[in-house]
């Protein structure tokens, strides 16, 4: 579908213009029960899209491109195993990583894959066993108290904020930290904290070969090595990889690799044994809890209707205001210090995925894809860049993020952090008209004049449209629910703007020339060839001439 010349399409570009201004406020005032009718409950949570610049008609038209899509049509091919990434011929199927026994095969090249998901998963309960018991144990026989986990991308964000965001069910024992850049400040920072003899390494690579994850893998086992010999490295390092063959030339013994499949895009993948470092932080019961959560999710988002679909509901309203009113940028916003890691975490799944230039026939893309995604933990923001927010004259839709019960429960904190976030999304829907400002300020007892002089700077406009996701609490099973909810946003984005959202080849195309400069940089390889920028940055830093 080339969604910008269907007929759903040129309506849905009509209302908008219709809708582009009139302001929150009237749209209020014309219709007392717009809360009800644009706000969505699922399992304890509530979606309330009520302060979208949207009306009935605008959603009936959204609905109606759901199904021009055939979203229903798609999801029954992701389900179904089919090469739905069709740039490297290859399902993606991270909905099986989460799906429970018992429950019917998921196929893929004409087997089922359960059998090796669940097989993989006991491996994990069983390895997060031996660790918690303190079963197992390092070269000089003491029990594992720290594991870091090295790897980056899709190996290190997810399990990384999930640990974070779980941080309230962590094990008391053991302390989970995580290496990804390159620059060696990340890992030596971190080796600095630690004692080898009670160290393990998770070293996440599918392919074993990734630049950043080996080299900072080698300086860890160069570190250990150091202190406590060659055959130590068995005892403190394990694999997630598909490479036995390096695995095994590392010194990690196979046995201690765990396995995922090429079905599975890295920024899918905490759900397998990505996710082992996760298990470890908080147990493999709530890990198996996060998979419950993601599950759930995965099956009200391929059996709710349009409108009742929460990962279906907010992709149509980021195209709405993507393709519709003009914005190009999302502004994140969970008001939980445990999920402050999410906006990076959804940045590279989100931009990732659908940040591509042309559409599933290799044709030039007629419309924006992929807004910018941005944003920070409330109330930190606040202090920061809420201020463009509201007075910066850029169309910025909102998603809030809240919880009703905190998950670390001081007295006095949630209400007036929920009170924080409501009056935020209150106040970008309203804004302040200069002749409220100039009235609030004579009634705080200011002269007239001083305040008509003042009212200009005080007032913003409003009408900046944010959505609210209420959560119950924050627990490994609502956030598998919530990171799902994503995941699916974005597949149900990608079939509306007819896009491949598991390839990355911009990234890849980075990968290479860095591999190209790399031994000129070491002094082995000649610049030539290369524009005069590169080589010129690469000959400066090289040169002792310049160093101060």
């Amino acid at each position: 579908m080339r969604p910008a010349v269907t007929p759903v399409w040129t309506r849905l570009r009509a209302t908008a213009e219709t809708l582009r201004d009139r302001h929150l406020r009237e749209l209020f005032a014309a219709d007392g029960g717009r809360f009800s009718s644009l706000s969505t409950p699922w399992q304890g949570w509530l979606l309330d899209y009520s302060k979208q610049r949207v009306d009935a008609a605008t959603m009936g038209l959204l609905e109606e491109l759901w199904q021009a899509a055939d979203l229903p049509g798609w999801i029954a091919r992701m389900r179904a195993g089919d090469a739905i990434n069709h740039t490297e011929n290859r399902a993606a199927l991270h909905i099986a990583l989460r799906h429970p026994a018992g429950k019917g095969p998921i196929p893929y090249a004409g087997h089922d894959v359960m059998p090796a998901v669940h097989a993989e998963l006991e491996k994990m309960r069983r390895f997060c066993a031996d660790v918690h018991g303190r079963h197992w144990r390092g070269a000089t026989g003491e029990p594992i108290t720290d594991v870091v986990n090295i790897g980056i991308g899709g190996s290190d964000l997810g399990p990384r904020m999930a640990t974070q965001a779980l941080m309230a069910f962590r094990h008391p024992e053991l302390r989970v930290h995580y290496v990804a850049n390159l620059d060696a400040a990340d890992l030596a920072v971190t080796l600095a904290t630690l004692q080898p003899r009670t160290t393990l390494f998770v070293i996440a690579s599918k392919t074993f070969t990734t630049q950043e994850t080996m080299q900072n893998a080698a300086s860890a086992r160069a570190w250990l090595v150091q202190a406590l010999g060659e055959a130590a490295v068995a005892r403190h390092f394990v694999a997630v990889s598909t490479n036995l063959g390096e695995v095994a030339r590392f010194g990690i013994d196979p046995a201690n690799a765990f396995a995922f499949w090429d079905w599975v895009g890295g920024r899918y993948s905490l759900w397998s044994a990505i996710g082992l470092p996760l298990a470890l932080a908080v147990g493999f019961d709530n890990f198996e809890k996060l998979l419950a959560g993601a599950h759930a999710m995965d099956e009200h988002f391929f059996s709710a209707p349009a409108r009742q679909n929460l990962p279906g509901l907010l992709a149509l309203l980021e195209i709405w205001n993507t393709n519709f009113l003009g914005a190009d940028n999302r502004a994140l916003l969970p008001y939980s210090q445990s999920l402050g890691l999410l906006p990076r975490y959804l940045q590279q799944l989100e931009m990732e995925s659908n940040g591509k230039p042309v559409d599933r026939q290799g044709q030039a893309l007629e419309c924006a894809v992929a807004p910018i995604l941005w944003g920070e933990a409330g109330t930190n923001g606040q202090h920061a860049f809420y201020q463009l927010i509201h007075q910066g004259h850029r169309l910025i839709p909102c998603e809030f993020i809240a919880c009703r019960e905190a998950d670390f429960d001081l007295p006095g904190h949630q209400a007036k952090l929920l009170a924080n976030c409501f009056a935020q999304g209150e106040a970008l829907m309203r804004g302040k008209t200069r002749d409220e400002t100039t009235a609030e300020l004579i009634a705080a007892g200011m002269a007239a004049e001083e305040a008509a002089r003042l009212a200009p700077f005080r007032s913003f406009p409003g009408n900046q449209p944010s959505t609210t996701l209420l959560l119950p609490r924050l627990d490994p099973y609502n956030l598998g629910a919530l990171l799902a909810l994503y995941e699916h946003k974005v597949f149900a984005e990608s079939v509306i703007w007819d896009i491949n959202p598991f390839d990355q080849w911009g990234v890849e195309y980075g990968k290479q020339l860095a591999s190209r400069l790399l031994p000129i940089i070491e002094g082995k390889a000649s610049a030539t060839g290369l524009d005069g920028s590169t080589a010129g940055l690469i000959a400066w830093s090289r040169s002792d001439a310049n160093r101060p």
